[in-house]
């Protein structure tokens, strides 16, 4: 992981402001416990948002990349599954403690996330920060999930 100030540093009157504002995904890997890595967990360009308000409030999106619009009047099955598969989302309300911050779970596209409490290690550098996932069991294996976002400028 790329040096930077963790949460807890910085000039900021309290660790929520550092990561209040929208977050854009620049990218995404994984590391397996047996060291295996995957710079492309959600495919080659995946788009994503995240975004902190100042209320305690969480957003996240992620999309893969190369979705395919379904057809008209909602697709297939086959299709509606495949956009499931390829998109997740969740919202609800975070805190910090350290350079940990906490997202609980209050909707999420995936049901077994609601009332579930998510838990990402925290670094800056300059615009852009790092979330990492505790070690994860995925498709079988366990996997670290590093996300480095880039914050939106007003307006954009």
């Amino acid at each position: 992981m790329a040096e930077g100030t963790s949460l807890s540093e910085g000039g900021y009157e309290n660790a929520n402001d550092k990561l209040v504002g929208t977050w854009k995904l620049v990218s995404a890997s994984t590391t397996t416990s047996t060291g295996d890595r995957s710079e492309t967990p959600y495919g080659l360009n995946p788009v994503g948002f995240l975004t902190y308000t100042a209320e305690g409030r969480i957003t996240a999106m992620i999309s893969h990349s190369g979705r395919k619009a379904l057809l008209s009047g909602g697709g297939s099955l086959e299709e509606q599954a495949e956009a499931f598969k390829t998109f997740f989302g969740y919202a609800g309300r975070y805190t910090v403690s350290g350079d940990k911050v906490t997202h609980h779970v209050e909707i999420s596209s995936i049901q077994n996330y609601v009332g579930r409490d998510l838990v990402r290690h925290v670094k800056f550098q300059g615009d852009r920060v790092t979330l990492v996932t505790p070690p994860t069991p995925v498709d079988g294996k366990t996997q670290i999930f590093e996300l480095i976002w880039e914050r939106l400028r007003v307006g954009s």
